[in-house]
């Protein structure tokens, strides 16, 4: 990896925290972190939205998250099973 691919990176971050997101918990950053990384791991693809969403959800099948666990009111270990 070079300097200015990490720059560019974090140039791409702080825009989106900027313009799209406005408003970010530090709680919730590494899911900021997260998805900014996957965006700019598949910029080369050629993907529209509907691709992305569609590869994202590929992933995420039989995958749970509760409300709970996603504000942080309950330890993700102490959840109920899927």
């Amino acid at each position: 990896m070079h300097t200015n691919t990490l720059e560019n990176f974090w140039s791409l971050l702080k825009r989106g925290i900027r313009g799209t997101y406005v408003s970010v918990e530090p709680f919730h950053l590494f899911r900021y972190l997260d998805e900014q990384a996957l965006r700019y791991n598949l910029r080369k693809k050629p993907m529209n939205d509907s691709a992305r969403f569609e590869h994202v959800a590929s992933h995420i099948l039989a995958k749970r998250l509760t409300y709970s666990e996603l504000t942080g009111k309950v330890d993700a270990t102490h959840s109920l099973p899927n």
